[in-house]
Order: C-alpha cells, then structure tokens, then sequence
C-alpha cells in the first residue's frame, strides 16, 4: 500500500498521525539498537524524541509502546545512567516525569569527549609502558593520537555547531 493509500489516523490534539509517529520512533530505535544502544532504551528515547514536550511519564510511554512498565523502568534507568533522560515530578502529582536534555546532542558528544581525553591519557600511559620501540608500544601510541586528533577535532565541531544554531535562530 502506497503511503497516499494509507489512513490517517490522528490523535485529536495536535493533527499528528500516531500510526506515522510510531513508525519513525521503531524505525529510529532499530537504527540506534544497531548503532549498540539497549533495544528498549532506544525505543523509550525516540518515542520522548518525537513526544511535542520532550517528556513522558511511565504510563504514558507504557501505553504509547506497549511496553510493561518494568521495560520502561529498565530503559529510563540505562537512559539517566548515560545522561540521555533526566527524571523530574510530574507538577501536582506523586508521579515522574522523563525528559530530554535541552542540549541533548551537544551534551552527549561532550561527555563522549571526556571520554576521548581520559582514554588518550590511559593510552599515553600504555604506550610509554611498552615502550615506542615496540610493535605494541607504537600501536597503542597510535591509538592515543587517534583520539587526541578526535578530541581537538570535536572541540572546532562544537564551536561551529553553537555558530551554526545561534544564526538559524535569528
């Protein structure tokens, strides 16, 4: 069936096609469970991606995924674990709230560069320890200059990033 074949059928409140959201979140998901992220948590974070507020309770993703709330409670904790997902009180209720950092992309590849740094030191490290005289020694002093390259790469990228976003906004 073409997509001009295909019913729409909206949700009543913003005009979108639920059937055509739920699409995308599962196509997304299977593209990020590809890339190595826990199958759930890829769901629960396209369906929060895709959600107008960035934000969602248990129910809610329970419902809209038709997922048990104990696979979202598991996602929702490997999501705050890796800084993806925060969890805030839903205002006037005992209930939680899940929600998207503001930067979220710009925040991940941050701590991911972090990460760049302290295993470019661990590498040095290594390299100097089997020293560069070494097949492994070189190898491994290799790999440190990789992600040192990386690191102050990364750094331009975000600059011209914040540039990038600052002139699109006016």
């Amino acid at each position: 069936m073409g997509e001009s074949e295909m019913t729409t059928k909206t949700d009543g409140t913003d005009g979108t096609d639920d059937e055509a959201v739920s699409r995308f979140v599962e196509r997304f998901a299977a593209e990020m469970t590809a890339a190595g992220m826990q199958r759930m948590a890829s769901r629960v974070f396209a369906a929060l991606l895709a959600s107008e507020t960035a934000s969602m309770t248990s129910a809610e993703l329970a419902e809209q995924l038709r997922i048990s709330p104990a696979a979202v409670s598991g996602a929702i904790g490997y999501l705050t674990q890796v800084g993806m997902v925060s969890r805030e009180r839903d205002p006037g209720t005992r209930r939680d709230r899940y929600v998207l950092h503001n930067e979220l992309w710009y925040e991940t590849f941050t701590r991911r560069d972090q990460v760049l740094v302290r295993w470019e030191k661990v590498l040095d490290e290594g390299a100097a320890t089997l020293g560069t005289d070494s097949a492994a020694g070189r190898r491994i002093g290799e790999t440190a200059e990789f992600f040192a390259f990386l690191h102050s790469e990364m750094a331009g990228i975000m600059g011209r990033w914040r540039a990038h976003k600052e002139a699109r906004s006016g």
